[in-house]
C-alpha cells in the first residue's frame, strides 16, 4: 500500500481488473496517477499507442488522498509568484478539460464552481490575511475582501469568531474519486493500455536515448518514456544520473458526514490550520497536515487531533458529524514547490514534483507534456518550470 487508510472514500484503486504488458507502445507512462492518466488520456485522444504503468493500482499515492481543489489564488503564497501564470491557465484549462473527460467517460466529476473562502479566526489572524490579499492582488488573482458578517451570511455554520474573509470565486473544485473513475474509463476508451500491478525496473536506452522500459512482467518499447510516478520520482532507481529533487511530504485527512443536525458548507472553507471541501455526497473533506516523514503512511493520533481541532475551531458542527473515513499520503513535492516538466534525456519526458497542486495543474500538465511529445515544441507557460532550473540554482549559489 502507497498509504494508509481506514474507510477511505472509494476510486478506482477499488477496481481489481488489469491488462498484460504489451511489447510496444508509442509513449510509456509510469504512473498511473493523476498526472500519469491525464497525460497519457491526452496522447491517446491524439491517436498514439499508450501504455500506463502502474506498480500498485491507479491512483493509490497522492490522487486519491487529495482533496480535489483548483485553488490558485488560495493556494498563492510569497515566493510563488513565479507559479501563478501555470496555475491560471491551468484554471483556464479545466473547465474544457472537465467537458471532455466527462463526455468521453460518460461520468460526472462533481466539479463545483461555488468559490472558495479563505477566514480569520480572531483578530491576529486578520493582518496575516490582509498580507495575503495583497499579494492575490499584486500577482493577478481573483480575490475578494470580505467582512466578518459577510463571511457568515455565505456559511451561516461557521463560528461568530469568524472576523474576516476572502472570497476566491475561480477556486473551484472536483471529487478526486470522480475524476481518477473518469480518466481511467475515457484513457481505455481512446485505446489506452493500463497495466497495474507492475514495477517498473529499469528505462532501456540504444543509443544514446531512452528506449522503453524493464519491468516485473517483461520488457516494453517505446519511442518516449514519460516519468509521472509522482512522490517516488525522485528515488533515482530508474535515473540516478538525474538525481531528481523530489520528496514525499506527506498528508492526513479525513471524511466527515454532513447532516441537517450537523449543518454543512457549500464552499471550500480555509483557516490557517486546515481546509474543509463539501461534497456532492454529503461529506465533508477535511485536510491535511504537512509532515517530512519519507514515505511513512501511518495514522498518528496528533495528525487526527489537529485536523479535529482545526475544523472544530471554525465549524461547530464538527462535533456532530461522523467520521466515515482516514487516510495518509504523499505529495510529490520538490526542491522550490513547483512542478517539474519537459525533457530529461533524449526519449525520456518528466511530470513529477506537483506538491499540493496537482489536481490545479493536470490539465496543463497534459496540454504541455503532449505538446512537446506530439510536435517536439515547449508550452512557453511551461518553459520556466524544466529540471535545468536546479542546475541553475546550484551553480548560482
Amino acid at each position: 500500500m502507497h498509504a494508509q487508510t481506514i474507510g477511505r472514500r472509494g476510486g478506482p484503486a477499488d477496481i481489481a481488473e488489469g491488462e498484460r504488458l504489451p511489447e510496444r507502445a508509442d509513449v510509456a507512462v509510469i504512473g498511473a496517477g493523476l498526472i500519469g492518466l491525464s497525460v497519457a488520456w491526452r496522447l491517446a485522444r491524439a491517436g498514439l499507442a499508450v501504455a500506463v504503468i502502474e506498480r500498485g493500482r491507479a491512483g493509490d499515492g497522492a490522487s486519491l488522498a487529495a482533496t480535489g481543489m483548483l485553488a490558485a489564488a488560495a493556494e498563492h503564497e510569497p515566493g510563488a509568484e513565479a507559479l501563478s501564470p501555470l496555475c491560471l491557465e491551468s484554471q483556464r484549462l479545466w473547465h474544457p478539460f472537465r467537458d471532455a473527460l466527462e463526455a468521453e467517460s460518460g461520468l460526472t466529476i462533481d466539479y463545483r464552481r461555488e468559490g472558495t473562502l479563505v477566514i480569520a479566526l480572531g483578530r491576529d489572524e486578520v493582518e496575516r490575511l490582509r498580507f495575503r490579499h495583497d499579494l492575490q492582488r499584486r500577482d493577478g488573482l481573483s480575490a475578494e475582501w470580505l467582512s466578518g458578517p459577510a463571511v457568515r451570511a455565505r456559511e451561516p455554520g461557521l463560528r461568530p469568531t469568524v472576523t474576516a474573509g476572502l472570497f476566491c470565486p475561480e477556486d473551484h473544485q472536483v471529487d478526486p474519486a470522480r475524476v481518477m473513475a473518469a480518466l481511467r474509463a475515457a484513457f481505455r476508451g481512446a485505446g489506452g493500455r493500463l497495466v497495474e500491478g507492475c514495477t517498473v525496473t529499469a528505462l532501456a536506452r540504444e543509443g544514446g536515448r531512452v528506449a522503453g522500459i524493464e519491468t516485473t512482467s517483461g520488457a516494453l518499447r517505446a519511442g518516449t518514456v514519460v516519468l509521472a510516478s509522482g512522490a517516488w520520482a525522485g528515488e533515482g532507481s530508474l535515473v540516478p544520473d538525474l538525481a531528481l529533487p523530489v520528496r514525499p511530504l506527506k498528508g492526513q485527512s479525513m471524511a466527515l458526514q454532513m447532516t441537517p443536525r450537523s449543518g454543512s458548507l457549500s464552499h471550500v472553507v480555509w483557516t490557517e490550520q486546515v481546509h474543509m471541501a463539501p461534497k456532492g455526497d454529503g461529506s465533508l473533506i477535511v485536510g491535511a497536515t504537512v509532515e517530512e516523514t519519507g514515505f511513512d503512511p501511518h495514522l498518528t493520533a496528533g495528525g487526527l487531533y489537529a485536523l479535529l481541532e482545526g475544523a472544530r475551531r471554525a465549524l461547530p458542527g464538527v462535533e456532530e458529524m461522523q467520521v466515515s473515513g482516514v487516510w495518509s499520503g504523499f505529495r510529490p513535492t520538490s526542491d522550490d514547490d513547483a512542478p517539474i516538466l519537459g525533457e530529461a534525456l533524449p526519449g525520456l519526458v518528466l511530470a513529477a514534483g506537483h506538491h499540493r497542486n496537482g489536481y490545479l495543474l493536470a490539465p496543463v500538465t497534459a496540454e504541455a507534456v503532449s505538446t512537446l511529445i506530439l510536435r517536439g515544441e515547449t508550452l512557453p507557460v511551461a518553459a520556466p518550470f524544466g529540471l535545468a532550473r536546479f542546475t541553475s540554482a546550484r551553480e548560482t549559489r
